[in-house]
């Protein structure tokens, strides 16, 4: 559970220094987020999701 913890911290650290560091590239970005369609956001998703998982069971077996 610790580790969850300082993951999350370290998502919410790169996250606020990018935004803190580019904010201007950052809202650029999220412009560009709204031409994506929906069903390519929700595969890469779950992607993503299918990605983290594998990285956590092989991490804690």
């Amino acid at each position: 559970m610790k580790e969850l913890v300082i993951a999350f911290g370290l998502f919410l650290f790169v996250e606020g220094a990018l935004y803190a560091l580019f904010p201007s590239k950052m809202k650029n970005m999220l412009r560009k987020l709204e031409i994506v369609k929906d069903s390519q956001l929700r595969s890469g998703g779950l992607i993503f999701v299918v990605m983290g998982f594998i990285i956590i069971y092989y991490n804690i077996g």
